[in-house]
């Protein structure tokens, strides 16, 4: 065929030769019956399949299978190990991104220290993260540092600033307790949160806490991170370092602690405000004895040390107390800024406080509500004396500050029922009235509004004296509405008054609220001979170097109140201590004048009384304004200020108040009339004096009824502004 050789003409193609096309890629199923099939149909025995050899073939399949999962465990291993790697390498590039740049980090400056010290020189209080001065290393008795290290990082000499051992301690003991009962941090890490982070529990803020720990480590020597470590922990109460915690807790420094009380203090760190010691003694005494058993397990101590310290603790703690000085320190740096702007150094500031008078009023106060606060429901005091030219000698902003550190001498304003009446009868004086000039005790009625007496008698014609020493409302309103309220709201801000007055018809009953420091520095010029004083605390303030940054200068001389005014108002309100409604109120050889107060529904007691060496005012009251169970000027005040008073006149020489020129008789009377601007033209003429110096007879009770209360907004009103005393 086509002339081929005959060998290559028998060449074909065969179906195996072929290449197979997509339609043939899946075996076509055969029409015809197979072989078994046949061989059934035929009635014979299907043929006989070929099988390995069953021991070869598992053996075969197990070796290539284990080969596989072992392969496999390999790699994926291998893998994860470095995902893990670089999702490390990336959590420290990302918190380290976080951090300020390792150049510019540096340990920073301890925060200035502001140390108040009383008028004798003696510390008062302190502000400022750090009470006490550094302290070397080498200075402090071996024991201590070495009863921090034994509580809280054993391992501190021999770590790089994380404890790998210490973590993972601390993460078996906190599993097994199913809880946080250990902690893992290092001495290092401790100093770098303390230094330059927050004191927030997260992951990041621990994350930063290590790297700046092992930065730490390899900036400073050992010695020198714990020593620093020593001068910033925090101890409770307000005492930063071991030196401030050794003069707050023991009153010595921390050259000088014992074993006992150096174990104490490593036990504070743990949990200062839980186990401050002058808080929770116990507390802080038994964490001491832990202290002690790990110092004697690390061999920083005998056995023989650790149980007779524990045994004999030498603990001092000095006693918690009310701490109301406190008040004094917080309205100081209320002033600081305006003194002497912002600080960027310790300084000392010295003060017009008088330690021993601060003492005085503080226990007068919480031992006068500690006996009668249930009685008379009244939880709350305050107190300000006050030197007759302004210098604040004690403050109480409060029964305990430790509980609330709101001033109620300086912060809060109060309404001071009669207590303001002295600046209605000044202004009377001063348009032409005198102290025996006279006018009604009899009801009033002031658009709907029918003000009372506290007893709710009334007198008939009564001088301005006995009006003002029994606190006659009635008397007090007309006065006021005959000389202007206008013109008491000047005379009240001529004397010192700041707050805001309303000048209507009730201001005569102290119906507009003020501060017992800017009343009691409005009575100073009474005492003083009637000159302005600007209440003050601070009198100088220096550098712990010595330089001086600011100096109270004298105040200047202004005379609010003519000396005639005075003198007669000190007559006057000397009666209310003699026959008025302060006649508890007494300091034996002293003369002494004053004026209680209690406003509506009896909401605030008040007495303010001075000599001529102290003007001390006096407040009781509760905090939400509610009113107490018929607390009244006459009653708590006046037991306050008498006790304060006796204590701060022992040993000094008696003084007069500054009095009329020449004395207040017959002859001085009519003197003085004529000095005076000619009364009013409804004012009655003056009454005639005793001979014998200035003492009103007793008023008697007039047949005066009091009248119905007519209307609503009648009754309205007198529950408002009615029943100051």
């Amino acid at each position: 065929m086509f002339g081929l050789p005959a060998a290559l003409a028998d060449l074909r193609l065969t179906a195996a030769d072929r290449i197979p096309n997509a339609t043939e890629d899946k075996p076509k199923k055969s029409t015809k019956p197979s072989a078994k099939r046949k061989s059934e149909d035929a009635g014979g025995e299907p043929p006989r399949e070929r099988k390995a050899p069953a021991g070869r073939s598992g053996a075969k399949r197990r070796a290539k299978s284990g080969g596989f999962s072992l392969g496999r465990l390999v790699y994926w291993g291998a893998v994860l190990s470095l995902w893990g790697v670089i999702a490390v390498v990336g959590v420290v590039i990302y918190v380290g991104a976080h951090l300020p740049a390792i150049q510019s980090l540096e340990i920073p400056k301890r925060p200035p220290t502001i140390q108040i010290v009383g008028i004798d020189g003696s510390v008062l209080a302190q502000r400022g993260e750090m009470a006490g001065a550094n302290i070397a290393l080498k200075d402090l008795p071996p024991y201590l540092p070495k009863a921090f290290i034994a509580i809280e990082d054993r391992r501190f000499y021999s770590h790089f600033g994380i404890d790998p051992v210490g973590i993972l301690r601390a993460l078996v003991t906190n599993v097994l307790h199913r809880g946080v009962s250990q902690g893992g941090s290092t001495l290092t890490q401790q100093l770098a949160k303390n230094l330059f982070l927050t004191q927030e529990r997260t992951m990041q803020r621990k994350l930063q806490e290590a790297e700046l720990a092992i930065w730490l480590e390899r900036k400073h020597s050992k010695d020198e991170i714990l020593e620093l470590y020593l001068n910033r922990v925090y101890f409770g109460s307000g005492a930063y370092g071991v030196e401030a915690a050794a003069q707050k807790y023991f009153g010595k420094s921390a050259r000088s602690v014992t074993i006992a009380e150096a174990a104490m203090l490593a036990g504070l760190v743990k949990s200062p405000s839980r186990l401050a010691p002058n808080r929770n003694p116990e507390g802080a005494e038994a964490r001491a004895q832990i202290v002690l058993a790990a110092m004697a397990d690390a061999k920083f101590i005998t056995d023989a040390q650790a149980q007779a310290s524990i045994g004999h603790p030498s603990y001092n703690v000095k006693p918690v107390g009310a701490g109301t000085v406190n008040y004094v320190a917080d309205w100081i740096g209320e002033v600081l800024d305006d003194l002497v702007g912002q600080i960027d150094e310790s300084i000392k500031v010295e003060t017009t406080i008088d330690p021993k008078l601060q003492s005085v009023a503080e226990a007068a106060i919480i031992d006068e509500l500690a006996a009668k606060s249930v009685k008379f429901n009244v939880s709350q005091g305050a107190l300000v004396a006050m030197t007759p030219d302004g210098a604040v000698r004690a403050m109480v902003g409060g029964r305990n500050y430790s509980e609330s550190q709101y001033n109620r001498a300086v912060t809060a304003k109060r309404q001071p029922g009669s207590s303001f009446k002295p600046f209605v009868y000044l202004t009377a004086l001063e348009q032409g009235l005198t102290p025996d000039t006279t006018r009604q005790d009899a009801p009033i009625e002031v658009k709907g509004w029918k003000p009372e007496n506290y007893t709710h008698e009334y007198f008939g014609a009564v001088t301005l004296t006995q009006a003002l020493a029994m606190s006659l409302n009635t008397v007090a309103i007309r006065l006021g509405l005959e000389v202007g309220p206008k013109n008491v709201v000047r005379t009240a801000h001529r004397l010192g008054i700041s707050s805001k007055l309303e000048p209507n018809a009730s201001i005569a009953l102290g119906t507009s609220e003020v501060s017992v420091v800017e009343l009691v520095g409005a009575y100073a010029p009474f005492a003083n001979g009637g000159f302005a004083v600007a209440p003050h605390v601070v009198t100088r303030i220096r550098t712990l170097s010595g330089k001086l940054l600011y100096m109270r200068q004298p105040d200047e001389h202004t005379q609010v109140i003519d000396p005639r005014y005075v003198g007669m108002m000190n007559t006057m309100m000397r009666e209310t201590l003699i026959s008025g409604t302060a006649k508890k109120a007494e300091i034996p050889g002293w003369p002494a004048a004053g004026k209680t107060g209690t406003s509506q529904d009896y909401r605030d007691a008040w007495f303010i009384g001075y000599t001529a060496n102290l003007v001390t005012g006096v407040w009781l009251g509760n905090d939400d304004n509610s009113p107490t169970k018929k607390a009244t000027g006459g009653g708590l005040p006046v037991e306050v200020w008498t006790r304060f008073m006796k204590t701060a006149h022992e040993g000094v020489p008696v003084a007069a108040l500054p009095s009329v020129p020449g004395g207040w008789g017959l002859s001085n009377l009519a003197q003085a009339a004529s000095q005076v601007s000619p009364p009013t033209a409804a004012a009655p003429a003056p009454a005639t004096a005793n001979s014998g110096g200035y003492r009103p007879p007793p008023p008697t009770r007039a047949n005066v009824r009091p009248e119905a209360a007519a209307g609503l907004d009648g009754w309205l009103m007198d529950r408002l502004f009615g029943g100051n005393r």
